[in-house]
């Protein structure tokens, strides 16, 4: 897909999987995809967390972001998850993301042994050099990579081709530096579910969303709230119905809350890989409430 600008909603897609999890699921994913397109979603991030990438192999991670290149079919951009722990497995999957039409990466570093800032640098030099002209996203999520960067450094990556940042790091403060210090070097995405509103009604240029796979609708309803009509009430409002869902989403296995809720919605996912698993009967209550609570119909 062409080079374009990131902005607004990019949901961070699960990947549906066939029951017992063996092989993705075509179908169940093409319908998820044209629901999200549908509802007025602004891009897709196969590949990431709430994607369960680490359950899966190199060759099916590929066939993944082929499969939703193709059914995206130019209507939204699809950024795809980079992460692996060598830099020859990155490069691979950075290159086949070039070559298979992504619009953007979204590059997470090795999450066993931390980098530090110049291993980072250049493991990110390289990933673009093999990847180029294709603009690279920096998933900046320290509780999972153990490497915590400050807003200065996070815009230090632009020096190695980093032009978007996905903050999952959930420190507030710091997101506001990246948004009014540094916006000039780096161009900052909310990524912690529960400080979205916090971010959109700042200026953020948009947020990678899990909970977007649950709520697309209403996700869309907020960035049109807070970023294009500028009405803080109705942004108000609508985060009341929101943030209990976010919220609920964080306190539990991210990926397993977010397959339970499409579940609860009459969705099939084929549940996780193991040793993951949907959650048990009271957590799951508790987020059918929830979701009735923001006004969706479950099953």
């Amino acid at each position: 897909m062409a080079s374009q600008d990131l902005q607004g909603i990019l949901v961070a897609l699960i990947t549906p999987f066939t029951d017992g999890g063996h092989t993705v699921d075509d179908e169940r994913l093409e319908a998820h995809i044209q629901h999200m397109i549908k509802a007025g979603v602004h891009g897709l991030v196969p590949g990431g967390t709430t994607g369960e990438f680490t359950a899966m192999t190199v060759d099916e991670r590929k066939h993944l972001l082929e499969l939703c290149i193709k059914h995206a079919d130019g209507k939204v951009p699809v950024v795809a998850g980079i992460g692996a722990l060598s830099t020859k497995e990155c490069i691979d999957l950075a290159s086949h993301a070039a070559k298979a039409g992504a619009t953007a990466l979204m590059v997470v570093p090795p999450f066993y042994d931390p980098l530090n800032l110049p291993q980072l640098k250049d493991l990110i030099a390289e990933i673009h050099a093999a990847s180029a002209p294709l603009p690279i996203m920096y998933y900046h999520i320290p509780s999972a990579t153990g490497l915590p960067l400050s807003p200065p450094e996070l815009a230090s990556l632009s020096a190695v081709g980093v032009k978007y940042l996905k903050d999952t790091s959930g420190n507030a403060p710091a997101f506001m530096e990246l948004l009014f210090g540094l916006h000039d070097r780096i161009t900052a995405f909310n990524g912690w579910d529960s400080l979205t509103f916090y971010g959109l009604a700042a200026g953020a240029q948009g947020s990678v969303w899990g909970t977007t796979n649950l709520i697309p609708e209403l996700s869309v309803r907020l960035w049109d709230a807070l970023h294009v009509r500028r009405d803080l009430d109705e942004g108000r409002r609508l985060w009341g119905l929101i943030w209990p869902i976010c919220k609920f989403l964080e306190e539990h296995h991210y990926p397993s809350a977010v397959k339970t809720g499409m579940e609860l919605l009459g969705k099939g996912t084929g549940g996780l890989r193991k040793p993951f698993a949907v959650l048990s009967a009271g957590p799951r209550e508790e987020l059918r409430g929830l979701l009735e609570g923001a006004g969706l119909k479950t099953v």
